[in-house]
Parts: structure tokens; C-alpha cells; sequence
């Protein structure tokens, strides 16, 4: 396996670098049971690669069985235990663990330990993901129709809404 291409083709460096500073409340998708910080979305990265933390309470529903057809998704549990769905089988993961999910890979999350979890999630490339996590709520309460087009515009296909 070789470097990728170069994309930055001048012959000196540049003064580019992005610092952000941590925000005391989430940024999206706060419920009860779960809330997202936007560590760096698709505008901060440029669209090379979104990372979010995710904290979910004891026994929160995170995602059921899904796919990207775009992105790859990728977990790293910072603290907490968490259930991953492979594609193949439900199975824990804990502190230190990560799971890479490539393009049309089968997955699914949720916490169902009585402990809180903390996790990282970073979606490659970048993808406008900060909408999805804050209407999604939102769409399950509209129609079928509307929800499943909310879904393919944000490239997640469940595997319940699939038409067979």
C-alpha cells in the first residue's frame, strides 16, 4: 500500500490548522438517553472525515441494523460498554475497543449495560451528518414515505425500511 496522491501541491507549508475548543452542552441529537458533540464535522474537516462523541445513558437504543453506500463509519468506546451489530452477530465491546465499518457494511449500536457510555464515531469522507442527528427524531414521527427519503438523502438504509 502506497501514500494516496498528494491534494496539497505547494512546495512550503501553510498556516491551516483548526483548534476548537470543547463546548460545555452537546450539539445535537440530545435526548434523555443520548447526546452528540460535533468534534469535527464535514465543514471543520474540509469533508475528509466527521468525528463525534456520542454518550448514551444505561440501556439506550443507539442505531439498529444499517449501511452507508458512501461512507465508511468507525467506533473507538472511550469509556462504558457498548453492543455492536457486525452484519453477522450481536457482540460487547468495551474501553479501548474499535470497530471499522466500511461502505455497505451491516452495523448497529446501542448501550445495553446499566453503565453509561462514551464513544467516538467518525464517518469517511466527511458527510453533512450533523442534520441527520438533529431531525431524525423528528422524521420518525412523519410518514414512512418521508422518513425513509430523509434517511436515503443521508445515506443510511435500514435494513427494516429496505423494499424486498
Amino acid at each position: 500500500m502506497s501514500y494516496p496522491d498528494p491534494r496539497y501541491l505547494r512546495t512550503e507549508g501553510e498556516v491551516s490548522a483548526k483548534f476548537l475548543t470543547s463546548r460545555p452542552e452537546p450539539d445535537a441529537g440530545s435526548t434523555s438517553a443520548t447526546s452528540i458533540r460535533y468534534v469535527a464535522g464535514e465543514e471543520t474537516t474540509g469533508g475528509e472525515y466527521g468525528l463525534y462523541k456520542v454518550d448514551m445513558a444505561p440501556k439506550a437504543m443507539g442505531a439498529k441494523e444499517h449501511f452507508h453506500r458512501a461512507i465508511s463509519e468507525s467506533f473507538y468506546v472511550m469509556s462504558g460498554e457498548v453492543t455492536f451489530y457486525n452484519g453477522e452477530r450481536w457482540f460487547k465491546g468495551g474501553e479501548g475497543d474499535f470497530l471499522y465499518v466500511p461502505a455497505g457494511g451491516l452495523h448497529g449500536f446501542q448501550n445495553d449495560s446499566d453503565e453509561p457510555l462514551s464513544m467516538l464515531m467518525i464517518f469517511s469522507p466527511g458527510a453533512p451528518r450533523e442534520e441527520y442527528f438533529e431531525k431524525a427524531a423528528e422524521y420518525v414521527e412523519r410518514s414512512r414515505e418521508e422518513l425513509k427519503a430523509f434517511q436515503v438523502r443521508h445515506d443510511t438504509y435500514f435494513t427494516d425500511m429496505l423494499d424486498r
